[in-house]
């Protein structure tokens, strides 16, 4: 059964982030600046409306989802700081006593309830939206742009994550204890997403055999990111080649394996509209639905 976003309940400890979120706080203007109800509206099929267990509030778990993306953290990380930093329980609307959730559903929401969600153009259009309503912008014509985008398939793209993880990770030990490198797993040389999961299992394996080290906050932050990455890469990239993706070429000489993603954006830069087709679409084509919003800026 779902509810709307619970607001702030009232509590005698409520005033305290008065006193210890300020006022420039990134998270406190966010939350002043944008009301996040159109997220229920959103979501609101995929729960049961009647019966059932009280659900946790779609409006707080996406920005639990936000909190991650802005931190860089994993979901186990961004519950365990909405427990004790104020400016995150102010920012997903909770008392400062109130208790947190359990991260396994943090997890389930983001894959279960946002699959097959249109996600990037809902969020541009309240974007352009909230960007009009504030009047910053003011110019009435579009830029059209491309940018390209590998293939999930591809090796490169995971594989690159992953090693930024185990990157963090490694520097995070070597801060505490920098003979750790003599005990460190071989690396994975090549771009064999296989072998790079591989190596990333036995280096997470290796830190949380350290008991004392893996306690540390500021490795287990990194560790806990690393072993989420790892789960999200062995579930969501297929190893096999991706049917929906299409050889592109940038330049005579250059091509790539994946997608292209069209851009249509304001004098301000601020994205309008975007649509993602294979790599060997060309742009011209693509030009009237991302011109769709054109109307709406000149206030038609």
């Amino acid at each position: 059964m779902l509810l709307q976003q619970q607001k702030i309940q009232f509590s005698e400890f409520s005033r305290l982030y008065d006193l210890i979120v300020p006022k420039d706080n990134l998270l406190r203007k966010i939350n002043e600046l944008i009301d996040f109800s159109f997220i229920y509206n959103e979501l609101l099929e995929k729960y049961c409306r009647d019966n059932g267990r009280l659900a946790e509030s779609p409006v707080r778990m996406f920005k639990y989802l936000l909190l991650k993306t802005i931190f860089t953290i994993s979901d186990v990380d961004v519950v365990e700081r909405s427990r004790y930093d104020m400016s995150f329980k102010y920012f997903l609307e909770m008392s400062p006593e109130q208790d947190v959730i359990n991260p396994s559903s943090l997890t389930k929401f983001r894959k279960l309830r946002l699959k097959d969600m249109d996600l990037l153009n809902l969020l541009i259009g309240k974007t352009v939206s909230l960007a009009l309503e504030k009047g910053i912008i003011k110019s009435r014509s579009i830029i059209v742009d491309a940018t390209h985008s590998l293939s999930r398939s591809n090796p490169y793209s995971p594989v690159e994550v992953l090693r930024q993880r185990s990157k963090l990770l490694r520097r995070a030990v070597y801060s505490m204890d920098d003979d750790f490198k003599t005990r460190m797993p071989e690396k994975n040389e090549s771009n064999d997403i296989l072998k790079e999961i591989e190596y990333c299992s036995k280096l997470q394996k290796l830190i949380e055999s350290d008991e004392a080290l893996s306690e540390i906050p500021a490795v287990k932050e990194k560790l806990n990111l690393l072993r989420e990455t790892v789960e999200d890469t062995r579930e969501n990239y297929a190893i096999s080649k991706d049917m929906d993706a299409r050889v592109g070429h940038k330049t005579a000489d250059s091509s790539f394996f994946g997608y292209k993603t069209h851009l249509a954006m304001t004098e301000e830069r601020i994205i309008t509209a975007a649509v993602v087709t294979s790599a060997e679409k060309g742009d011209g084509p693509e030009l009237p639905k991302l011109l769709s919003l054109r109307s709406f800026l000149n206030g038609n």
